[in-house]
């Protein structure tokens, strides 16, 4: 779902820019990055290279000039200090239930931070690669995530910022930065391009393990000469193709609601990962084998993880104007288990019977 996403955002981006039809541009986006990942395994790490480097550029900026506007060093900034912390009604104006309603775009904002495990797998020492890919994510999301959410809180009050213009944007013009719009603007395609180029890797290299394990079709662990999985990087990007269609025929509507679908879904994924890590830690610990890679705190933080996205999930099937996206991603989520139950019976059958005719054979 992630593909269709950022092909959309991008797509709106440079509509903007550019003119044209939306879906047009959806559909080079999709082009352009499933033929660069098709070429070899090291383009997807070049180019997230330069991504992640325009991304950490802006965003260290962002911090610096914020922190610069707080002490009042930037001659032209209209704002200053960190009164707006708690003006305007206080800290939580709206109280904690709004927080719990900003919960799910918050954590779609997070969602992908796994890929970075999923690239370390394929590196020379890939335990050594997946603990200090992960270390860096938590220490990576604390500074510019949090540090850019302190800037815009502190500067500018809570009502004042307006959604379509962008928090980002509305602040650097507080602070008097020349073509706002347009750095933005940059900083975000390029942002929503690193997404949808990191989707597709991840998208295709999981496809491909199912294939090698017998839950997806063999075709798609097909790989060329350079190692990468052709057929399941062009499979992954179907949806991708779909999202140009859905672009040609609601591109006002599209956007939002995958969105508000990918976010909940994002949740039943993350809930499933950390119940899978419960169960195969407690296997290998009858095993009597160590993990190569521990975890912090275990079980409790596992067990605090899932408490909390089951409060998440329960609190958007309160809110009304939510409630929809969490039944319809719900389903989603059945579909899929369904699918994955049928698949597995299947390839028991398959295997006993491949073993009886064995054992006949001998």
């Amino acid at each position: 779902l992630v593909i269709p996403v950022e092909a959309t955002a991008a797509a709106a981006i440079l509509t903007n820019w550019l003119g044209g039809a939306q879906w047009m541009w959806a559909l080079i986006i999709v082009v352009a990055l499933t033929a660069t990942n098709l070429i070899s395994v090291g383009n997807y790490g070049e180019f997230e290279f330069w991504f992640a480097l325009v991304k950490v550029v802006a965003i260290v900026a962002f911090i610096g000039l914020g922190i610069a506007a707080i002490l009042g060093w930037l001659p032209n900034s209209e704002v200053s200090g960190v009164d707006q912390l708690w003006a305007s009604g206080g800290f939580m104006p709206l109280g904690f239930g709004a927080v719990i309603a900003a919960m799910l775009t918050t954590m779609f904002s997070f969602m992908g931070s796994e890929i970075v495990t999923i690239a370390a797998a394929e590196s020379k020492d890939p335990a050594k690669g997946i603990t200090r890919a992960t270390n860096s994510v938590i220490w990576r999301i604390s500074i510019f995530y949090f540090g850019s959410i302190f800037v815009i809180v502190a500067l500018v009050p809570w009502n004042e910022l307006d959604p379509a213009t962008g928090s980002y944007q509305y602040v650097l013009s507080k602070m008097g930065i020349p073509h706002a719009e347009t750095i933005m603007d940059i900083v975000i395609l390029t942002a929503v391009a690193s997404c949808l180029n990191s989707a597709l890797y991840t998208a295709s290299r999981m496809l491909y393990s199912l294939g090698d394990r017998g839950d997806a079709p063999r075709s798609v662990k097909k790989i060329t000469a350079n190692g990468v999985p052709w057929v399941a990087v062009i499979a992954s990007m179907v949806l991708g193709f779909l999202a140009v269609v859905g672009n040609y025929i609601l591109p006002e509507k599209l956007f939002t609601y995958l969105l508000a679908t990918t976010g909940a879904v994002a949740l039943f994924v993350y809930l499933a990962i950390a119940s899978s890590q419960l169960v195969l830690r407690r296997q290998l610990d009858r095993d009597g084998e160590r993990p190569a890679v521990l975890m912090w705190l275990y079980p409790w933080l596992t067990y605090l993880a899932i408490g909390f996205i089951v409060f998440v999930l329960v609190m958007m099937v309160v809110r009304p104007e939510q409630r929809s996206s969490i039944l319809l991603s719900a389903v989603l989520a059945a579909v899929t288990v369904i699918g994955g139950i049928i698949v597995q019976r299947r390839n028991t059958r398959r295997d006993k019977v491949a073993a009886r005719v064995s054992g006949d054979s001998a």
